[in-house]
C-alpha cells in the first residue's frame, strides 16, 4: 500500500494543482461566487466521505427547527432524478437520494430539497418556501455558492492533516482548504477523549485564530426501529440477526451489534440494492431479524418485510463545549435573520 501511494503521488500533485488553481480563482473573484441574504450553513469535509455529515446536519436541524423555518439542500447523490426537487409525500430514496429522504422522514417540520446546482436550489427555496435558514449538505467544495458559515468535519483517526489529495490519499482538495471553515469538528472520537488528546489534535490541525475546534462522538440509540415496532438493545443482543450496511465505514455499526453467531453483509456506500441482492438478504435472514443503518433502511424499506427489517439510529454528541457550539450557530442564524 505504501508503494502504491508513492506511485500515485505524481498524479496527486496534478490533482492538487487543479483544485488549488480553482480555489485561487474563486478566492480572487475571477470565478464568481454568489451569496444570499438569508443564513446559509455549509457542512462538508475535505475527504471523500465517512466523516459523519448526516448526523451533524440532523444535529443542526434539531437545534434550529423549533425556532426557524429550516430547509436542507443536498445534491441527492445517486438519485434517479434530475434538477431541483422539493420533497413531498410522493418522494422516496430513489427520487431524493438516501440521506435527503432520511431527513424528510425524520423531520416532518422542515423542507428538504435536492439540486446539484446549489445556487439554483437556494433560489428555488427562496421563491417557493422562504426559509429562515438553509443547511447545505456536503457542499464544502461547492464554491459557486458562498455560505455564511462553513462547518468542516474530519474524523478522529483519519484527520485531513495526515492525508494526501486523490488518488494517493482521500482528500478532495489540499489541506489548505480547511482555512475556509469557521468551525472544525473532529467527529467519531472515543467518548472519553481526554483534554490532553484534544490539545494534541488541535496542535496537529493548526486552526486559524478565527477557527474553533469541537469534538464529537457517535452515540447509538438504545433501541432498533421498524415502521411499526421497536426492540430494546438488550433484547436485540440476544436475538439471531443479519446485519446489513452500505455505508462508508461500517465497522462501528457491526461492532455495536454483532455477536459470534450473527452474519453480516457489506455493500458499498450509497449502494443501490439490486433484485438479486434483495433475494440474497432474504435467504440469509431466514428466521432472523435484519438490522441495518438508518441510511440503508430508507433504501430497503418496502423491498423487505417490514416485520423483519429494523434500523439503528445514531446521533452526534459533543464531548464538551456543546453549549458554546449551539450559541455560535444560534448567534449566526439569529443575527443574519435579524438583518434581513
Amino acid at each position: 500500500m505504501k508503494f502504491l501511494r508513492l506511485f500515485l503521488l505524481p498524479f496527486s500533485a496534478i490533482f492538487w494543482f487543479i483544485t488549488s488553481s480553482r480555489n485561487y480563482l474563486y478566492d480572487k473573484g475571477i470565478f464568481s461566487s454568489f451569496s444570499f441574504p438569508l443564513p446559509v450553513i455549509a457542512v462538508g469535509n475535505l475527504s471523500t466521505g465517512g466523516t459523519g455529515k448526516t448526523p451533524m446536519i440532523e444535529y443542526l436541524i434539531s437545534l434550529l427547527s423549533n425556532n426557524y423555518r429550516v430547509a436542507t439542500l443536498s445534491r441527492g447523490y445517486k438519485r434517479k432524478s434530475k434538477g431541483f426537487i422539493l420533497a413531498n409525500v410522493g418522494s422516496n430514496a430513489a427520487i431524493l437520494g438516501d440521506e435527503p429522504y432520511q431527513f424528510y422522514k425524520k423531520f416532518p417540520n422542515i423542507n428538504v430539497a435536492v439540486d446539484a446546482d446549489r445556487k439554483h436550489g437556494i433560489e428555488q427555496l427562496e421563491a417557493l418556501i422562504g426559509p429562515d435558514v438553509i443547511l447545505l449538505d456536503d457542499a464544502y467544495q461547492h464554491r459557486r455558492v458562498r455560505a455564511g458559515l462553513y462547518i468542516l468535519l474530519t474524523a478522529y483517526g483519519d484527520l485531513y492533516s495526515d492525508d494526501f489529495v486523490l488518488p494517493a490519499g482521500n482528500l478532495r482538495e489540499g489541506r489548505q482548504g480547511a482555512k475556509r471553515a469557521g468551525i472544525i469538528v473532529v467527529t467519531k472520537c472515543p467518548p472519553g477523549l481526554s483534554a490532553e488528546e484534544q490539545r494534541r489534535i488541535i496542535k496537529k490541525l493548526q486552526p486559524g485564530h478565527f477557527q474553533k475546534i469541537y469534538f464529537t462522538f457517535i452515540e447509538y440509540d438504545d433501541k432498533v426501529y421498524s415502521e411499526g415496532a421497536t426492540i430494546a438493545m438488550a433484547e436485540v443482543k440476544r436475538m439471531p440477526k443479519l446485519l446489513v450496511a452500505g455505508i462508508a465505514k461500517p465497522k462501528p455499526f457491526f461492532d455495536k451489534l454483532k455477536n459470534e453467531v450473527d452474519e453480516i453483509m457489506v455493500f458499498p456506500d450509497h449502494h443501490d440494492f439490486a433484485g438479486g441482492e434483495i433475494k440474497s438478504i432474504e435467504e440469509k435472514a431466514k428466521d432472523k431479524i435484519i438490522i441495518t443503518t438508518e441510511k440503508d433502511y430508507v433504501r430497503l424499506m418496502g423491498r423487505l418485510s417490514n416485520k423483519k427489517l429494523f434500523y439503528l439510529p445514531i446521533k452526534s454528541s459533543f464531548i464538551n463545549s456543546s453549549d458554546e457550539f449551539d450559541k455560535t450557530i444560534l448567534g449566526y442564524v439569529g443575527q443574519s435573520t435579524g438583518n434581513r
